[in-house]
């Protein structure tokens, strides 16, 4: 993967491009409701937060760890949140998907499906990825729903696998979605998104 490419993925429902620092102001809007970081690892509950959890994301980007993109809604223009790929193996033709937060307003209306769509179509197209992961705090019930509904198979628990926000260790559930599984999901959980790919 090329971490210095400016790459940008579109469908009819969401546009993701790589996140700047100058979204900075934009992203204030939809990042505020604290029910958004309640299981994150790195919370950003306040304006010197986001600015820290931005910067750290594009420190990732430097060091070749993470490309973070910022979530557009296209149906409103806003920026709506970010998300990532990480832990990136081309040796191992591996990725994850995550770092993934969405403003209260764009919640359940489709948008993170849509996002989705095109990490996971990126990751088994030219990534040439057979396996995408996917993890969440074990305490965290309605993102392990999202990642059922979209078709991602819970693999297991990381029990006491990582220190969180106020000095817990959380149990980390890991979900999978494997290159012979994609075709399918294509024309299921991803359907409506499939004929309106852009980019």
């Amino acid at each position: 993967m090329d971490f210095s490419a400016p790459l940008v993925l579109e469908n009819a429902r969401a546009r993701l491009r790589p996140l700047e620092l100058a979204d900075f102001e934009a992203l204030q809007a939809p990042a505020f409701d604290p029910e958004i970081w309640r299981y994150t690892l790195a919370p950003a509950y306040t304006p010197a937060d986001l600015r820290t959890y931005l910067q750290a994301a594009l420190d990732g980007r430097a060091q070749g760890q993470r490309y973070p993109f910022v979530v557009i809604d296209r149906a409103t223009g806003a920026l709506a949140g970010s998300t990532s790929y990480y832990n990136i193996s081309p040796d191992e033709q591996r990725l994850s998907i995550g770092y993934t937060w969405l403003g209260p307003d764009f919640q359940r209306t489709g948008l993170n499906r849509a996002c989705k769509h095109l990490l996971l179509g990126h990751a088994f197209g030219p990534l040439a990825c057979e396996r995408v992961e996917l993890e969440t705090d074990g305490r965290n019930a309605k993102s392990r729903e999202a990642m059922r509904r979209m078709g991602a198979t819970e693999e297991g628990t990381l029990r006491s696998h990582r220190n969180t926000q106020g000095g817990v260790r959380r149990d980390t559930v890991i979900f999978s979605i494997i290159r012979p599984e994609w075709p399918a999901l294509r024309q299921t959980a991803f359907q409506p998104f499939e004929n309106d790919t852009r980019g």
